[in-house]
C-alpha cells in the first residue's frame, strides 16, 4: 500500500494501551442536531476496531471555526450520535485546557470512549503551540492520525501531537489510508482515458491542483465558476457571472494542457438568472456566451448531454465541486445529470471529491462511486503534488 512507510493501524501494538485518535467530526448541525453524519461513520471502522483492542480511546476533533468557546459549536451533540451509532457509553471531556488530558481520562477508568470538546475552542491548537500538543499526547501509548481533511493543517493536534510518539507508536487508520491509496491511484495509476471533472467556486484553490492532473488526465470538462473564468477569456460574454481567478492563470492552465494535447472542455449552453435568488426565474441560454445582465448558475442541457456522453468513454474520473449552483433546484440539472452520468459508468474508476460534491450526491440520493473523499481541500492538497503537513508529522 503506497502510504510512504507510514505505519496502518493493524500495524500498531493496541492491545491493553490507551490510544488518541484524531478524527474529524466536524460535521452540520441544525438547531443542535447533525444534518450529515457522514465524517462520523467513516470514522467507524476505525473506532470499532481499536475499541475492541486498546484499554481506552481518546478522541480529538474540532467543529467549526469558533473564536474561543461557543456554546453552538459544542461538540456534544456528536459525542451524543456516536454513541448511539455505537450503542454504548461515550463521555465527552470539557475541561482539559489546563489539566492533563490523560490524567482525566484515566480518572474516568470506566469510560472505554471519550470525545474531547471541540479543539478550537482554545487558540493553541491553530497555533500548533507545542505545551498544547504535549498535552494531547503525554501519558497515552498510541496516536492514531484519523482526520483526513484536517492533514494539511499545521494544527496542534495533526502536527504537534504525534511528534510526542516514536515511529512505531503513531499511525493511521482505515479512513486515511484508504483515503490515500485512492488519490494514489489517481495520480499513478489512472487507466485511460483519465477525464477530470471541477466545478464550484473556490477556483484560485484548484489552479495548483489543475496544473498538476494535466500530467495525468486526457480530457477536462468545466462548470460552475471555472467555466466563467475560461469563457471569459476565450472572449465570450459573462456578464456578471463570478469570475474569482486571475486571467494569467487561466492562460497557464490553457498553455499547459495544450502543450500535454490535454483537451479542455467548456459549457455551449447555459442556465441563467437576472438576479442570485433561489427564487429567480432561470433563463435558459443556447450559445456560450450570456445575456447582458445575467448570471449563469448552471451548465445547459445541451452540454449536460455532451458531458454525460464523454463521462461514459472515461475508465478514470474524478471529480470535484458542483456544476452549478445545485442546491436551488432551478439549478441543479446539470450537477444532478453529470453525477448521474459518473455513477452510471462501472468501467471507471470514481472517486469524488469537496464536500459541496458529497451535499450534491446526498440530495440527489445518488451513489455508486469507488471512493467519495471525506476531506475535500486535504485531496486537493494531495492531488496538487503539495506536502501535507499532518502527514509529514506522521512519517516523522
Amino acid at each position: 500500500m503506497p502510504i510512504n512507510n507510514v505505519n496502518t493501524l493493524d500495524k500498531l501494538q493496541l492491545d491493553g494501551k490507551r490510544v488518541i485518535m484524531r478524527v474529524d467530526f466536524n460535521v452540520p448541525l441544525q438547531n443542535g442536531k447533525i444534518t450529515d453524519d457522514t465524517r462520523i461513520k467513516a470514522a467507524l471502522p476505525t473506532i470499532e476496531y481499536i475499541l475492541a483492542r486498546a484499554r481506552q480511546l481518546v478522541l480529538a476533533s474540532h467543529l467549526g471555526r469558533p473564536d474561543g468557546v461557543v456554546s453552538d459549536l459544542s461538540l456534544e451533540p456528536v459525542a451524543a450520535h456516536l454513541s448511539e451509532l455505537l450503542q454504548q457509553n461515550v463521555s465527552l471531556l470539557n475541561d482539559y485546557h489546563h489539566n492533563s488530558v490523560f490524567k482525566l481520562a484515566t480518572q474516568m477508568p470506566e469510560e472505554k470512549l471519550i470525545v474531547l470538546e471541540n479543539l478550537r475552542f482554545y487558540k493553541e491548537e491553530k497555533s500548533n503551540d507545542r505545551d498544547f500538543a504535549g498535552n494531547l499526547a503525554n501519558g497515552f501509548d498510541i496516536y492514531v492520525g484519523e482526520a483526513f481533511g484536517t492533514l494539511h493543517r499545521a494544527h496542534a493536534s495533526v502536527v504537534g501531537a504525534p511528534q510526542f510518539f516514536s515511529p512505531s507508536q503513531r499511525g493511521v487508520g482505515f479512513l486515511v489510508a484508504g483515503e490515500l491509496l485512492a488519490l494514489e491511484k489517481i495520480t499513478a495509476a489512472a487507466k485511460p482515458p483519465f477525464l477530470l471533472i471541477i466545478g464550484g467556486a473556490k477556483v484560485r484553490d484548484k489552479i495548483t491542483v489543475i496544473l498538476n492532473l494535466l500530467k495525468h488526465c486526457h480530457q477536462v470538462l468545466v462548470g460552475g465558476s471555472m467555466a466563467y473564468a475560461f469563457l471569459q477569456h476565450a472572449g465570450y460574454e459573462v456578464s456578471k457571472s463570478r469570475v474569482d481567478v486571475q486571467s494569467e492563470h487561466v492562460e497557464a492552465i490553457i498553455r499547459t494542457a495544450a502543450e500535454r494535447k490535454v483537451e479542455i472542455i467548456l459549457p455551449s449552453d447555459h442556465v441563467a438568472a437576472q438576479q442570485l435568488a433561489a427564487d429567480a426565474t432561470p433563463i435558459h441560454v443556447d450559445s456560450p456566451s450570456l445575456p447582458v445582465d445575467s448570471i449563469g448558475l448552471d451548465i445547459g442541457s445541451k452540454t449536460s448531454a455532451q458531458y454525460s456522453r464523454i463521462i461514459a468513454k472515461a475508465r478514470t474520473i474524478f471529480w470535484n465541486a458542483p456544476l452549478g449552483k445545485f442546491e436551488w433546484d432551478s439549478y441543479a440539472q446539470g450537477t444532478r445529470v453529470v453525477a448521474t452520468a459518473i455513477a452510471a459508468n462501472r468501467d471507471a474508476y470514481r472517486v469524488v471529491g469537496g464536500g459541496d460534491s458529497l451535499a450534491a450526491l446526498k440530495k440527489f440520493n445518488i451513489d455508486g462511486f469507488d471512493h467519495i473523499s471525506t476531506g475535500g481541500g486535504a485531496a486537493l492538497q494531495y492531488l496538487a503534488g503539495e506536502p501535507m503537513a499532518g502527514l509529514k508529522a506522521l512519517k516523522g
